[in-house]
Protein backbone atom coordinates (compact mmCIF):
# COMPACT_ATOMS: atom_id res chain seq x y z
CA UNK A 1 0.00 0.00 0.00
CA UNK A 2 1.39 3.36 -0.99
CA UNK A 3 2.06 6.02 1.62
CA UNK A 4 -0.51 8.79 1.96
CA UNK A 5 0.35 12.02 0.10
CA UNK A 6 2.05 14.68 2.15
CA UNK A 7 0.70 18.17 2.82
CA UNK A 8 2.03 20.72 0.35
CA UNK A 9 2.82 24.29 1.43
CA UNK A 10 2.50 27.18 -1.07
CA UNK A 11 2.02 30.93 -0.99
CA UNK A 12 -0.92 32.97 -2.26
CA UNK A 13 0.14 35.04 -5.30
CA UNK A 14 -2.33 37.75 -4.31
CA UNK A 15 -1.37 38.41 -0.67
CA UNK A 16 1.61 36.14 -0.04
CA UNK A 17 -0.10 34.21 2.75
CA UNK A 18 0.90 30.60 3.22
CA UNK A 19 -1.41 28.00 1.68
CA UNK A 20 -1.81 24.37 2.61
CA UNK A 21 -3.02 21.79 0.11
CA UNK A 22 -3.98 18.55 1.78
CA UNK A 23 -5.68 16.56 -0.99
CA UNK A 24 -2.70 17.06 -3.30
CA UNK A 25 -3.39 15.92 -6.89
CA UNK A 26 -7.15 15.77 -6.21
CA UNK A 27 -7.34 19.52 -5.55
CA UNK A 28 -8.39 21.70 -8.48
CA UNK A 29 -8.95 24.95 -6.59
CA UNK A 30 -7.88 26.35 -3.25
CA UNK A 31 -9.09 29.38 -1.32
CA UNK A 32 -6.63 31.61 0.45
CA UNK A 33 -7.55 31.80 4.09
CA UNK A 34 -6.23 35.36 4.31
CA UNK A 35 -7.54 37.27 1.29
CA UNK A 36 -10.17 34.71 0.22
CA UNK A 37 -8.83 34.59 -3.36
CA UNK A 38 -9.85 31.44 -5.20
CA UNK A 39 -6.76 29.96 -6.87
CA UNK A 40 -6.17 27.37 -9.56
CA UNK A 41 -4.33 24.58 -7.74
CA UNK A 42 -3.23 22.99 -11.02
CA UNK A 43 -1.52 26.14 -12.24
CA UNK A 44 2.16 26.25 -11.20
CA UNK A 45 1.72 29.95 -10.43
CA UNK A 46 -1.59 29.45 -8.62
CA UNK A 47 -3.57 31.61 -11.01
CA UNK A 48 -6.23 33.70 -9.32
CA UNK A 49 -9.59 32.40 -10.50
CA UNK A 50 -11.80 34.71 -8.45
CA UNK A 51 -11.60 37.33 -5.75
CA UNK A 52 -14.57 38.14 -3.59
CA UNK A 53 -15.17 40.53 -0.74
CA UNK A 54 -17.18 38.70 1.83
CA UNK A 55 -19.45 40.68 4.13
CA UNK A 56 -18.27 38.69 7.09
CA UNK A 57 -15.76 35.97 7.73
CA UNK A 58 -17.45 32.75 8.69
CA UNK A 59 -15.64 30.51 11.12
CA UNK A 60 -16.27 26.82 10.33
CA UNK A 61 -17.47 24.75 13.26
CA UNK A 62 -15.04 22.04 12.14
CA UNK A 63 -11.64 23.70 11.61
CA UNK A 64 -9.93 22.92 8.32
CA UNK A 65 -7.25 20.32 8.95
CA UNK A 66 -9.21 18.67 11.75
CA UNK A 67 -9.38 14.89 11.52
CA UNK A 68 -12.22 12.70 12.62
CA UNK A 69 -13.58 9.19 12.19
CA UNK A 70 -16.61 9.19 9.91
CA UNK A 71 -18.29 6.02 8.62
CA UNK A 72 -15.49 3.97 10.14
CA UNK A 73 -12.59 5.81 8.44
CA UNK A 74 -10.46 8.81 9.37
CA UNK A 75 -11.18 11.87 7.24
CA UNK A 76 -9.63 15.33 7.23
CA UNK A 77 -11.66 18.50 6.76
CA UNK A 78 -10.15 20.18 3.69
CA UNK A 79 -12.89 22.47 2.37
CA UNK A 80 -15.79 24.54 3.60
CA UNK A 81 -18.58 26.28 1.72
CA UNK A 82 -21.85 27.99 2.50
CA UNK A 83 -24.74 27.50 0.13
CA UNK A 84 -27.95 29.50 0.03
CA UNK A 85 -31.42 29.15 -1.42
CA UNK A 86 -34.13 31.80 -1.57
CA UNK A 87 -37.80 30.99 -0.95
CA UNK A 88 -40.63 33.50 -0.66
CA UNK A 89 -38.11 36.31 -0.52
CA UNK A 90 -36.22 34.79 2.40
CA UNK A 91 -32.73 33.30 2.25
CA UNK A 92 -31.76 30.01 3.90
CA UNK A 93 -28.11 28.99 4.20
CA UNK A 94 -26.38 25.80 5.22
CA UNK A 95 -22.75 24.75 5.57
CA UNK A 96 -20.92 21.96 3.78
CA UNK A 97 -17.63 20.48 4.97
CA UNK A 98 -15.53 18.63 2.40
CA UNK A 99 -13.74 15.66 3.97
CA UNK A 100 -10.84 13.76 2.42
CA UNK A 101 -9.30 10.34 2.97
CA UNK A 102 -6.43 9.40 0.63
CA UNK A 103 -7.80 5.85 0.23
CA UNK A 104 -11.55 6.49 0.39
CA UNK A 105 -11.72 9.80 -1.45
CA UNK A 106 -14.13 12.60 -0.60
CA UNK A 107 -17.33 12.81 1.39
CA UNK A 108 -19.25 15.65 3.04
CA UNK A 109 -20.77 16.77 6.29
CA UNK A 110 -23.61 19.27 5.96
CA UNK A 111 -25.02 21.41 8.75
CA UNK A 112 -28.22 23.47 8.97
CA UNK A 113 -29.41 25.00 12.25
CA UNK A 114 -27.65 22.32 14.28
CA UNK A 115 -28.79 19.42 12.06
CA UNK A 116 -25.99 17.38 10.48
CA UNK A 117 -25.83 14.92 7.60
CA UNK A 118 -23.12 12.49 6.57
CA UNK A 119 -23.13 12.65 2.76
CA UNK A 120 -21.49 10.54 0.05
CA UNK A 121 -21.68 10.92 -3.73
CA UNK A 122 -23.49 8.00 -5.38
CA UNK A 123 -21.91 5.82 -8.04
CA UNK A 124 -25.26 4.42 -9.21
CA UNK A 125 -28.32 6.46 -10.09
CA UNK A 126 -31.66 6.17 -8.29
CA UNK A 127 -34.92 5.63 -10.17
CA UNK A 128 -36.88 8.87 -10.30
CA UNK A 129 -40.63 9.03 -10.89
CA UNK A 130 -42.36 12.31 -11.71
CA UNK A 131 -45.96 11.07 -11.53
CA UNK A 132 -48.20 13.45 -9.58
CA UNK A 133 -45.59 13.98 -6.87
CA UNK A 134 -41.94 13.18 -7.65
CA UNK A 135 -40.31 10.31 -5.81
CA UNK A 136 -37.08 8.35 -6.05
CA UNK A 137 -36.12 4.75 -5.35
CA UNK A 138 -32.69 3.67 -4.21
CA UNK A 139 -31.60 0.31 -2.79
CA UNK A 140 -35.20 -0.75 -2.28
CA UNK A 141 -36.28 2.38 -0.38
CA UNK A 142 -38.71 4.99 -1.67
CA UNK A 143 -37.83 8.64 -1.08
CA UNK A 144 -40.52 11.33 -1.15
CA UNK A 145 -39.82 14.61 -2.88
CA UNK A 146 -39.20 17.34 -0.34
CA UNK A 147 -37.94 20.43 -2.10
CA UNK A 148 -36.66 21.82 -5.38
CA UNK A 149 -34.62 25.03 -5.35
CA UNK A 150 -31.71 26.87 -6.88
CA UNK A 151 -28.72 26.71 -4.55
CA UNK A 152 -25.95 29.32 -4.81
CA UNK A 153 -22.45 29.11 -3.35
CA UNK A 154 -22.05 32.18 -1.14
CA UNK A 155 -18.86 31.46 0.82
CA UNK A 156 -15.85 29.19 0.31
CA UNK A 157 -12.74 28.29 2.23
CA UNK A 158 -10.07 25.59 1.82
CA UNK A 159 -9.62 23.34 -1.20
CA UNK A 160 -11.96 21.54 -3.59
CA UNK A 161 -11.71 18.87 -6.28
CA UNK A 162 -13.56 21.15 -8.70
CA UNK A 163 -13.25 24.74 -9.87
CA UNK A 164 -15.26 26.38 -7.13
CA UNK A 165 -16.73 29.85 -7.62
CA UNK A 166 -18.68 32.12 -5.33
CA UNK A 167 -22.00 32.80 -7.00
CA UNK A 168 -22.16 29.53 -8.95
CA UNK A 169 -25.62 27.92 -8.85
CA UNK A 170 -27.09 24.45 -9.22
CA UNK A 171 -30.66 23.17 -9.51
CA UNK A 172 -31.09 21.08 -6.38
CA UNK A 173 -33.75 18.49 -5.56
CA UNK A 174 -34.10 16.72 -2.22
CA UNK A 175 -35.96 13.46 -1.55
CA UNK A 176 -36.37 12.13 1.98
CA UNK A 177 -36.82 8.79 3.66
CA UNK A 178 -35.75 9.57 7.25
CA UNK A 179 -33.05 9.24 8.40
CA UNK A 180 -31.72 9.39 4.81
CA UNK A 181 -31.92 12.01 2.08
CA UNK A 182 -31.29 11.70 -1.66
CA UNK A 183 -30.15 14.89 -3.33
CA UNK A 184 -29.44 15.79 -6.94
CA UNK A 185 -27.50 18.80 -8.19
CA UNK A 186 -27.87 19.71 -11.82
CA UNK A 187 -25.58 22.01 -13.81
CA UNK A 188 -25.38 22.44 -17.59
CA UNK A 189 -22.41 20.05 -17.55
CA UNK A 190 -23.54 17.22 -15.24
CA UNK A 191 -25.97 15.79 -12.71
CA UNK A 192 -24.63 14.59 -9.35
CA UNK A 193 -26.55 12.43 -6.90
CA UNK A 194 -25.64 12.06 -3.23
CA UNK A 195 -27.01 10.16 -0.26
CA UNK A 196 -27.03 11.74 3.17
CA UNK A 197 -27.79 10.18 6.53
CA UNK A 198 -28.82 12.22 9.56
CA UNK A 199 -26.05 12.51 12.14
CA UNK A 200 -26.52 14.01 15.63
CA UNK A 201 -24.31 16.99 16.37
CA UNK A 202 -22.92 15.20 19.42
CA UNK A 203 -21.62 12.43 17.15
CA UNK A 204 -19.83 15.01 14.98
CA UNK A 205 -18.24 16.59 18.06
CA UNK A 206 -17.11 13.20 19.31
CA UNK A 207 -15.73 12.16 15.91
CA UNK A 208 -13.58 15.31 15.54
CA UNK A 209 -12.86 15.79 19.25
CA UNK A 210 -14.22 19.33 19.12
CA UNK A 211 -14.30 21.42 22.30
CA UNK A 212 -17.52 22.17 24.12
CA UNK A 213 -20.88 20.88 22.98
CA UNK A 214 -22.55 20.83 19.57
CA UNK A 215 -25.08 23.62 19.01
CA UNK A 216 -28.57 22.43 19.82
CA UNK A 217 -30.66 21.72 16.69
CA UNK A 218 -33.53 24.08 15.95
CA UNK A 219 -36.79 22.93 14.44
CA UNK A 220 -37.27 19.66 12.58
CA UNK A 221 -34.99 18.88 9.64
CA UNK A 222 -36.06 17.25 6.37
CA UNK A 223 -34.64 13.80 7.13
CA UNK A 224 -34.43 14.02 10.89
CA UNK A 225 -35.59 10.66 12.29
CA UNK A 226 -38.78 10.93 14.26
CA UNK A 227 -38.37 10.05 17.95
CA UNK A 228 -41.81 8.44 17.65
CA UNK A 229 -40.96 6.11 14.75
CA UNK A 230 -42.08 2.64 15.77
CA UNK A 231 -43.27 4.01 19.09
CA UNK A 232 -46.78 4.79 17.85
CA UNK A 233 -47.32 1.26 16.55
CA UNK A 234 -45.79 -0.25 19.67
CA UNK A 235 -47.87 1.77 22.13
CA UNK A 236 -51.08 1.04 20.18
CA UNK A 237 -50.25 -2.68 20.20
CA UNK A 238 -49.73 -2.64 23.97
CA UNK A 239 -52.95 -0.67 24.40
CA UNK A 240 -54.95 -3.17 22.29
CA UNK A 241 -53.54 -6.10 24.27
CA UNK A 242 -54.52 -4.45 27.55
CA UNK A 243 -57.98 -3.59 26.19
CA UNK A 244 -58.42 -7.21 25.19
CA UNK A 245 -57.56 -8.16 28.76
CA UNK A 246 -60.21 -5.75 30.02
CA UNK A 247 -62.80 -7.28 27.71
CA UNK A 248 -62.06 -10.67 29.18
CA UNK A 249 -62.98 -9.24 32.58
CA UNK A 250 -66.56 -8.55 31.41
CA UNK A 251 -67.77 -12.19 31.36
CA UNK A 252 -65.77 -12.86 34.54
CA UNK A 253 -67.57 -10.00 36.33
CA UNK A 254 -70.94 -11.21 35.07
CA UNK A 255 -70.20 -14.77 36.25
CA UNK A 256 -69.04 -13.70 39.72
CA UNK A 257 -72.03 -11.36 40.29
CA UNK A 258 -75.29 -12.88 41.50
CA UNK A 259 -77.49 -10.11 40.00
CA UNK A 260 -80.28 -11.14 42.39
CA UNK A 261 -83.68 -9.44 42.41
CA UNK A 262 -84.60 -8.43 45.98
CA UNK A 263 -87.64 -6.23 45.42
CA UNK A 264 -90.18 -5.40 42.66
CA UNK A 265 -93.55 -3.67 42.69
CA UNK A 266 -95.81 -1.44 40.59
CA UNK A 267 -97.41 1.88 41.55
CA UNK A 268 -99.51 4.73 40.21
CA UNK A 269 -99.26 8.43 40.85
CA UNK A 270 -102.04 11.04 40.41
CA UNK A 271 -100.46 14.51 40.69
CA UNK A 272 -103.87 16.27 40.98
CA UNK A 273 -104.92 14.44 44.16
CA UNK A 274 -102.96 16.83 46.37
CA UNK A 275 -102.35 14.17 49.01
CA UNK A 276 -98.98 13.16 50.44
CA UNK A 277 -96.96 11.68 47.56
CA UNK A 278 -94.20 9.99 49.55
CA UNK A 279 -94.45 6.44 50.84
CA UNK A 280 -92.25 3.57 52.00
CA UNK A 281 -92.11 0.08 50.60
CA UNK A 282 -92.15 -3.22 52.41
CA UNK A 283 -88.83 -4.31 53.85
CA UNK A 284 -86.53 -6.63 51.93
CA UNK A 285 -83.24 -8.28 52.76
CA UNK A 286 -79.80 -7.76 51.22
CA UNK A 287 -77.80 -10.90 51.96
CA UNK A 288 -74.13 -11.78 51.81
CA UNK A 289 -71.18 -9.46 51.47
CA UNK A 290 -71.48 -5.69 50.88
CA UNK A 291 -72.34 -5.31 47.21
CA UNK A 292 -73.80 -2.97 44.64
CA UNK A 293 -77.52 -2.30 44.47
CA UNK A 294 -79.30 -1.20 41.30
CA UNK A 295 -82.70 0.48 41.25
CA UNK A 296 -84.58 0.43 37.94
CA UNK A 297 -87.52 2.72 37.27
CA UNK A 298 -89.99 1.84 34.49
CA UNK A 299 -92.73 4.39 33.64
CA UNK A 300 -95.40 4.93 31.00
CA UNK A 301 -94.45 8.59 30.53
CA UNK A 302 -95.12 10.11 27.10
CA UNK A 303 -94.35 13.76 26.42
CA UNK A 304 -94.07 14.27 30.12
CA UNK A 305 -91.60 14.19 33.00
CA UNK A 306 -91.37 12.98 36.58
CA UNK A 307 -88.87 13.40 39.37
CA UNK A 308 -88.28 10.75 42.03
CA UNK A 309 -86.68 11.30 45.42
CA UNK A 310 -85.40 7.99 46.77
CA UNK A 311 -83.85 6.83 50.01
CA UNK A 312 -82.60 3.30 50.64
CA UNK A 313 -82.87 2.97 54.43
CA UNK A 314 -81.50 0.28 56.73
CA UNK A 315 -84.46 -0.78 58.88
CA UNK A 316 -82.22 -1.63 61.85
CA UNK A 317 -79.58 1.14 61.90
CA UNK A 318 -81.44 3.95 60.10
CA UNK A 319 -78.49 4.46 57.74
CA UNK A 320 -79.83 5.94 54.50
CA UNK A 321 -78.61 6.28 50.92
CA UNK A 322 -80.39 9.32 49.42
CA UNK A 323 -80.55 10.00 45.69
CA UNK A 324 -82.90 11.41 43.07
CA UNK A 325 -83.69 10.66 39.43
CA UNK A 326 -85.51 12.58 36.74
CA UNK A 327 -87.31 10.65 34.02
CA UNK A 328 -88.58 12.39 30.90
CA UNK A 329 -89.80 11.18 27.54
CA UNK A 330 -90.71 13.41 24.61
CA UNK A 331 -91.27 12.80 20.93
CA UNK A 332 -92.82 14.46 17.91
CA UNK A 333 -92.27 15.48 14.32
CA UNK A 334 -91.25 18.68 12.55
CA UNK A 335 -89.91 19.79 9.17
CA UNK A 336 -86.81 17.65 9.72
CA UNK A 337 -88.85 14.52 10.45
CA UNK A 338 -89.62 12.52 13.56
CA UNK A 339 -87.63 13.15 16.73
CA UNK A 340 -87.46 11.85 20.28
CA UNK A 341 -85.72 12.88 23.47
CA UNK A 342 -85.14 11.00 26.70
CA UNK A 343 -86.96 7.80 27.58
CA UNK A 344 -89.55 6.40 29.98
CA UNK A 345 -87.07 4.28 31.96
CA UNK A 346 -84.06 5.02 34.15
CA UNK A 347 -81.73 3.30 36.61
CA UNK A 348 -79.22 4.18 39.30
CA UNK A 349 -76.43 2.12 40.86
CA UNK A 350 -75.34 2.40 44.48
CA UNK A 351 -71.77 1.00 44.51
CA UNK A 352 -71.52 -0.60 47.98
CA UNK A 353 -74.37 -1.38 50.36
CA UNK A 354 -73.83 -3.53 53.51
CA UNK A 355 -76.02 -6.57 54.12
CA UNK A 356 -79.19 -6.10 56.20
CA UNK A 357 -82.93 -5.42 56.08
CA UNK A 358 -83.90 -2.34 54.04
CA UNK A 359 -86.87 -0.44 52.69
CA UNK A 360 -87.27 2.29 50.09
CA UNK A 361 -88.74 5.72 50.71
CA UNK A 362 -90.21 6.99 47.44
CA UNK A 363 -91.50 10.49 46.65
CA UNK A 364 -92.61 11.10 43.03
CA UNK A 365 -93.22 14.59 41.66
CA UNK A 366 -94.88 15.77 38.44
CA UNK A 367 -96.49 18.84 36.98
CA UNK A 368 -99.82 19.45 38.69
CA UNK A 369 -101.67 19.32 35.36
CA UNK A 370 -100.01 16.10 34.19
CA UNK A 371 -101.94 12.92 33.51
CA UNK A 372 -101.55 10.00 35.95
CA UNK A 373 -98.36 7.98 35.74
CA UNK A 374 -97.99 4.24 36.19
CA UNK A 375 -94.55 2.98 37.11
CA UNK A 376 -92.69 0.06 38.60
CA UNK A 377 -89.59 -0.25 40.76
CA UNK A 378 -87.11 -3.12 40.68
CA UNK A 379 -84.15 -3.58 43.03
CA UNK A 380 -81.29 -5.99 42.34
CA UNK A 381 -78.20 -6.68 44.46
CA UNK A 382 -74.68 -7.65 43.45
CA UNK A 383 -75.14 -6.20 39.98
CA UNK A 384 -72.05 -6.37 37.74
CA UNK A 385 -70.61 -2.89 37.20
CA UNK A 386 -68.49 -2.08 34.20
CA UNK A 387 -67.72 1.51 35.18
CA UNK A 388 -64.20 0.61 36.27
CA UNK A 389 -63.61 -1.21 33.00
CA UNK A 390 -64.77 1.81 30.97
CA UNK A 391 -62.61 4.18 33.01
CA UNK A 392 -59.61 1.88 32.66
CA UNK A 393 -60.20 1.63 28.90
CA UNK A 394 -60.29 5.40 28.55
CA UNK A 395 -57.11 5.77 30.60
CA UNK A 396 -55.38 3.13 28.45
CA UNK A 397 -56.25 5.11 25.32
CA UNK A 398 -54.54 8.27 26.57
CA UNK A 399 -50.89 7.23 25.93
CA UNK A 400 -51.38 6.02 22.31
CA UNK A 401 -53.57 8.99 21.41
CA UNK A 402 -51.06 11.42 22.95
CA UNK A 403 -48.15 9.67 21.19
CA UNK A 404 -50.00 9.72 17.87
CA UNK A 405 -50.73 13.45 18.20
CA UNK A 406 -47.07 14.18 18.94
CA UNK A 407 -45.94 12.03 16.02
CA UNK A 408 -48.31 13.80 13.62
CA UNK A 409 -47.18 17.18 14.96
CA UNK A 410 -43.52 16.22 14.41
CA UNK A 411 -44.21 15.28 10.78
CA UNK A 412 -46.19 18.47 10.20
CA UNK A 413 -43.23 20.50 11.45
CA UNK A 414 -40.94 18.56 9.10
CA UNK A 415 -43.03 19.24 5.99
CA UNK A 416 -43.55 22.92 6.81
CA UNK A 417 -40.09 23.49 5.36
CA UNK A 418 -40.90 21.64 2.13
CA UNK A 419 -42.54 22.52 -1.17
CA UNK A 420 -45.71 20.92 0.22
CA UNK A 421 -46.20 23.12 3.25
CA UNK A 422 -49.70 24.54 3.78
CA UNK A 423 -50.07 28.02 2.35
CA UNK A 424 -50.62 29.41 5.87
CA UNK A 425 -47.05 28.33 6.76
Amino acid sequence: MSAPPQVKALNCPNCGAALVIRAMQHTLSVVCGNCRSILDAKDPNLKVLQQFQERERIQPLIPLGARGKVSGDVYEAVGFQVRTITADGESFSWSEYLLFNPYKGFRYLTEYQGHWNNVAVLRTLPEVSTRVRPSAKYLGETYRHFQTATAATTYVLGEFPWQVHVGETVAAMDFVCPPRMLSSEVTPEETTWSLGEYMPGAAVWEAFKLPGKAPAPRGVFANQPSPFKGGVKRVWLICLLLLAGLLLMVPVAMTLSSNEQVFANSYSFWPRQGSEASFVTDTFELKGRPSSVELKVHTDLSNNWAYFSFALINAETGEAFDFGREVSSYSGADSDGAWSEGGPDDSVLIPTVPAGRYYLRVEPEMDATATPMHYSLELRRDVPSFTFIWIAALLLLIPPIFTTIRSVSFEQRRWRESDYAPSSD
